[in-house]
């Protein structure tokens, strides 16, 4: 994805985002679940924007896409030296920074719907856990259905120039297929895009005020929790 692409990617997430924060609210009176519903909203928006800039996952240790290894027993000691080295690996560290954002495009929804369909008891239950107990429920609710609608784009966008080299010689050598390293990528997109969330989730609980979100702030307090 160039970076043209990618600021659109991210303009019409965070518009979708915005939209469906504002529209969080009914009235001047707010519910505990309003305010969950606020809090993982905001949550996603920073993160899907933070992700879907140039190098969001590349250059972010907590959500970078490692490599997996697939230089395994029965490949050959040349393929296993060179899919070791640095270059080899870092070339497609970044290939892969740029599946992780076409996939990461694909979960937005999925994660915004999950929002809104939380209940009162589950808001309840997030305001008794910890800094991430919002995202971690998100992600009980949400990590199969984004992995099925992610999973197929994955194994689509691995067949691209960057990897067709490398899996020619795998797949002589070991066997390897694009189904297993497309089921490595897709969990790992999958849970890079929730410690993001839940990272974003923890800042906010921290300094609620920095929102500006009066429903934020009356939720978590002034001191944060």
């Amino acid at each position: 994805m160039d970076t043209t692409s990618r600021r659109a990617a991210t303009a019409g997430v965070a518009l979708l985002l915005a939209a469906l924060l504002a529209g969080c609210a009914t009235g001047s009176r707010y519910t505990l679940e309003e305010g969950v519903h606020r809090l993982l909203m905001l949550s996603s928006q920073r993160a899907f924007s933070r992700l879907t800039e140039p190098g969001g996952f590349y250059d972010d240790q907590l959500t970078r896409i490692q490599v997996p290894d697939l230089a395994g027993d029965r490949t050959g000691a040349v393929i296993s030296a060179v899919l070791r080295t640095s270059a080899v690996r870092d070339r497609m560290a970044w290939a892969l920074d740029g599946v992780a954002v076409t996939m990461a495009n694909r979960a937005a929804p999925i994660v915004l719907d999950a929002v809104r369909t939380m209940s009162v008891a589950d808001a309840i239950s997030v305001m008794r856990g910890g800094p991430t107990a919002a995202t971690d429920l998100l992600e009980r609710q949400t990590q199969g259905a984004i992995m099925q609608a992610i999973l197929p784009g994955t194994t689509n966008s691995l067949r691209g120039d960057a990897f067709e080299i490398l899996f020619a010689a795998l797949s002589a050598a070991s066997g390897r297929d694009y189904a297993a390293m497309a089921d490595n990528v897709s969990g790992q997109i999958t849970h890079s895009i929730f410690r993001a969330i839940g990272r974003e989730e923890a800042d906010i609980r921290r300094d609620p005020r920095g929102t500006r979100d009066p429903v934020l702030i009356a939720l978590l307090g002034a001191g944060g929790r």
